[in-house]
């Protein structure tokens, strides 16, 4: 990291690297480590090279920290109903993730204030697009709809609320990135925190999961999840019809069709911060028993 600093703080770091780490505490001189971040903060390639030398390679690559090419773009494709409480931090926290990127918003009809926002706050952003629905039909069709509209490498589904973390995208993307896979699905039962709520939506969970895996001949733990990932060409050879939380074990079913090559599926560990239905939770009984159609239908037909 020495290359990142001119000769006199060079001789200066090279004089504090030979003393104990104890004497370091103590004789470090704050001014040299504030010159060193500020210069490789803005520039993710210095970044990268920092912290490969203090961490290795190989421990960087277990936390996420990995190189991106420079022309690669996320798709990320947020159905939006009755948000208005939501909308504006989950924008946030998806423009934070450090990667290029384009935020397809298509609002499903909401009632509430949501619109509003969108049109005045989320529309003059360069990088995001906004799609209204005129008829709420569901979060199958708005993500039908959305990816429709993406231009990128790879397409993430997020949700609006606050469930899901897009601090995470790094590591959700990564098995992509480094051509291991085609398509990510992020776990919420493979050892992550999450909010301890609803017992019986877990089991349902993972009964709708064990269901999907014997027609499907997969070992995933959380068909479920939101956090689906694809690279482009995933998509573009699947023709969705579900409209609303069908979706899930649609795609699922019809990404383990595909045959000679068949898709690489991988799963990644994701924290969960479920919401109440006080909270605007929307999934429910009806919902499960949609799945369990879906499931069946789509191992019988397209």
């Amino acid at each position: 990291m020495d290359e990142f600093l001119n000769p006199d703080d060079r001789k200066q770091l090279g004089k504090l690297m030979e003393t104990s780490i104890l004497d370091v505490m103590d004789a470090t001189d704050e001014q040299l480590v504030d010159r060193l971040v500020d210069h490789v903060a803005d520039d993710p390639g210095k970044r990268m090279q920092v912290l490969h030398k203090l961490l290795g390679e190989g421990a960087c690559r277990s936390i996420g920290i990995y190189p991106i090419p420079i022309d690669f773009k996320l798709s990320v494709v947020v159905p939006v109903y009755n948000e208005e409480r939501w909308i504006r931090e989950i924008v946030r926290r998806v423009q934070a993730v450090p990667i290029n990127k384009e935020i397809i918003l298509v609002d499903d009809c909401s009632k509430d204030g949501t619109r509003q926002i969108l049109r005045d706050e989320m529309e003059p952003v360069d990088n995001i697009r906004v799609i209204y629905h005129e008829k709420n039909q569901g979060k199958g069709a708005a993500l039908r709809t959305g990816f429709q509209h993406t231009s990128g490498d790879v397409i993430i589904v997020q949700d609006a609320d606050l469930e899901y973390d897009p601090a995470e995208y790094p590591k959700l993307i990564q098995p992509i990135i480094e051509n291991r896979a085609d398509v990510v699905f992020g776990s919420r039962f493979i050892g992550d925190s999450h909010r301890v709520l609803y017992y019986w939506h877990s089991v349902a969970n993972k009964m709708l999961t064990t269901l999907s895996n014997w027609f499907t001949n997969l070992n995933l733990t959380d068909m479920e999840t939101c956090y689906k990932v694809f690279r482009k060409e995933v998509l573009a050879g699947i023709k969705l019809k579900s409209n609303r939380f069908g979706f899930e074990p649609e795609i699922t079913a019809k990404i383990a069709k595909k045959k000679k090559p068949g898709w690489r599926v991988y799963e990644v560990p994701i924290s969960y911060s479920g919401r109440t239905y006080e909270e605007g939770k929307k999934i429910g009984l009806k919902d499960a028993f949609t799945a369990l159609w879906c499931i069946i239908r789509y191992k019988i037909a397209n």
